[in-house]
Parts: C-alpha cells; sequence; structure tokens
C-alpha cells in the first residue's frame, strides 16, 4: 500500500482514526511503523495527506491525520466492458482504480457464461475492496463509479445514448476501424467486449450508436491486458 484509506466508519474523533483488518498488518508488519511515525493517509473518496501514529495495540492503531492534499485528477474515461471471467474480475477492477477511471459500466453481451453473474466476485464489498486496493496502490482517494446492466439491447437502445453524449464513442474490436489512437485529451468511452471480441450484432448494434472502431493490431490480448493497453495508449 502506497496510502492508507480510511472511512468515516473508522474515525472516533475529528482528527484521528482507529484502523484494523489489512491496514493494521501493513502498518505494524510491513511498514514496521512505530508510535510518533508518519504513515501516508487518505479518507475514502475525500482528501489525503499524513498521518501520526498515537497509540499501538494488540489488533489495531490509532492515528492522529492532517489531510490537506486533494487526490489526483481522472481520466476523463468511461469503460463499458463486458462482464470477464471471475478470476479476472479482481485484477481488472484493481487496474481501473489504479489507471483513475473515472466510471466502468460491466455488461452482458452473449460470450459471457451465465454463471459469471453469479460469482462471489461481483459482491458489493467484494468489488469495493478491490477498487479500494487500487486506489491505495496509485495514492487515490475516489472511487470509480461502477455499475452492471444484464441485459445488452435495453442498455445500448435506452441508456447508452445519454451515456456517450459529449465523449468520443470508441469499440476496441479485433478487425474494425483503425489502430488505437494515442494521447487523446478528450472524454472517452470506451467499449471492450470479452475474450475474442463482441458478436458481429454486439458490434454493430454499437457502431449504430455512434462508436468509431480501433484495435490493438493483429493479436487477440486477455481483456485484462487490453484495458491496461488501451488506457496507456489513449491517455
Amino acid at each position: 500500500m502506497n496510502l492508507i484509506l480510511f472511512s468515516d466508519q473508522d474515525r472516533i474523533d475529528v482528527d484521528k482514526v482507529v484502523l484494523r483488518d489489512e491496514r493494521f498488518r501493513q502498518i505494524t508488519k510491513v511498514h514496521r511503523s512505530s508510535t510518533n511515525d508518519s504513515v501516508r493517509i487518505g479518507e475514502l473518496n475525500g482528501l489525503m495527506g499524513e498521518g501520526t501514529i498515537r497509540r499501538i495495540n494488540l489488533d489495531s492503531v490509532e492515528i492522529e491525520v492532517d489531510l490537506k492534499q486533494s487526490p489526483p485528477d481522472k481520466l476523463p474515461l468511461t469503460i463499458i466492458l463486458s462482464l470477464p471471467r471471475p478470476k479476472m474480475i479482481r485484477r481488472i477492477f484493481r487496474s481501473i482504480a489504479e489507471f483513475g477511471v473515472q466510471e466502468l459500466i460491466v455488461i452482458n453481451s452473449y460470450k459471457v457464461e451465465k454463471s459469471f453473474w453469479q460469482s462471489p466476485a461481483l459482491e458489493e464489498k467484494n468489488v469495493q475492496q478491490y477498487l479500494i486496493n487500487g486506489l491505495q496502490q496509485s495514492k487515490d482517494t475516489i472511487l470509480p463509479k461502477v455499475s452492471f446492466k444484464k441485459l445488452f439491447k435495453p442498455f445500448v437502445e435506452d441508456e447508452l445514448p445519454a451515456i456517450i453524449h459529449n465523449s468520443k464513442a470508441l469499440i476496441a474490436h479485433p478487425g474494425i476501424g483503425r489502430a488505437c489512437p494515442h494521447q487523446l485529451n478528450e472524454a472517452i468511452t470506451l467499449a471492450i467486449g470479452p475474450e475474442g471480441g463482441f458478436t458481429d450484432y454486439e458490434a454493430g448494434k454499437l457502431v449504430d450508436a455512434g462508436f468509431d472502431g480501433i484495435h490493438l493490431g493483429p493479436r487477440i490480448l486477455r481483456v485484462e491486458n487490453a484495458v491496461s493497453a488501451l488506457i496507456s495508449k489513449l491517455y
């Protein structure tokens, strides 16, 4: 962790928090911090700054916080992502937070197995923890907005027009459009399909909705690698 995050539930006073769980272990076992040492700390969805350790107990640490620094700006990027395999969800969601993506919309598509939607990885508490892990890695405090849409066609026809309004809409899909552009300085809505890409029908619906096709060349990447590569190229 490059930044320890806390929430309002951890507060015991205006400027004091008590941390337990993996944050306690990180401070005491990994950082090997002692009383009066400083740690980098931030409030979830708030400011960040320095914390001074005031007391270390058997399973908790009390920290006095001084928060004056704003978190880094988010990328003006909304990613529409076909639900990945459960074993990839933790890594992808963490990367979304690390890169500073503004919003993630997870959608259904034909190649997504129905059982994926029942995965414990999609439980709210787990999703939030994946995102928090990413924030703590990249020294950020603001959670990206995350939503789930299980019906492809109603989402594309009824909700998508408002989402892509005032942004450049791009669909990353093998074999269509142009090579992925570099270092854009504008708001982007980026659609990424499952392993092997969207079906022709799904890609067509997105193109009809106003998306321009882009690709990363002839190689077919894993979704987690495609997400990282696309974000890095676009911004």
